[in-house]
């Protein structure tokens, strides 16, 4: 049995690789997206120094704020665990993955950039090893619009091709995003705002390579 999951895992990545265009596509996209991460902790540790706006949201108000790391952790974590797997059996999800989180990365720098906000009244830290390698040694808590969680969660969705994937990684976008208000990362707009950026994104990526 694990033979031939191995033998389908090595045969779908044998044909992806012997398609010029598809192998382009993998290595190109892989190679900027190392680059995107790698630049990242130097622009966020840039854009922790400049003062921004604190904005009134009604619903965090309406939240006492928790540490809710660890549930915030293993959501996001474990979609990333399931995409991967299906990954292996369909390369195709990986590069439309990877060029979409491209566009998203580029985007969310820029609007970051533009949109000068300083972290909401209540913010409790992220506490996440993982991720963390992509911030630097630094606390960073101004990286707010759009949120950068909900993005990664509705890639996944919008990625994955069984209908029973899809139904809980759209749970888990729902939950993540109550968790992030519950623990005052993001103001509501920035989660409000990140599915419809995202699928742009998304839908400008797909495009680009189909």
């Amino acid at each position: 049995m694990s033979q031939n999951i191995s033998l389908s895992i090595k045969e779908s990545w044998k044909e992806t690789i012997s398609n010029t265009s598809d192998r382009a596509k993998l290595i190109i996209g892989s190679v900027l997206i190392f680059i995107i991460l790698a630049l990242m902790p130097q622009f966020f540790n840039k854009i922790e120094q400049r003062n921004g706006v604190v904005l009134h949201d009604w619903v965090l108000a309406a939240i006492p704020p928790h540490n809710v790391s660890v549930a915030i952790f293993i959501v996001i974590w474990g979609m990333g665990l399931l995409i991967l797997y299906r990954a292996l059996y369909k390369p195709r999800i990986y590069i439309i993955y990877v060029w979409a989180l491209i566009v998203v990365c580029l985007v969310r720098m820029a609007t970051i950039s533009f949109v000068a906000l300083n972290p909401p009244i209540g913010l409790i830290p992220l506490a996440d090893p993982l991720t963390g390698v992509f911030y630097g040694e630094a606390s960073i808590t101004k990286d707010l619009f759009f949120s950068g969680h909900i993005a990664t969660l509705t890639l996944i969705f919008l990625c994955l091709d069984k209908k029973s994937d899809k139904m809980i990684a759209l749970g888990a976008i729902i939950t993540v995003a109550c968790l992030l208000l519950i623990q005052h990362i993001h103001y509501s707009i920035d989660i409000l705002a990140s599915p419809i950026i995202t699928y742009t994104c998304f839908r400008l990526a797909k495009y680009s390579l189909f």
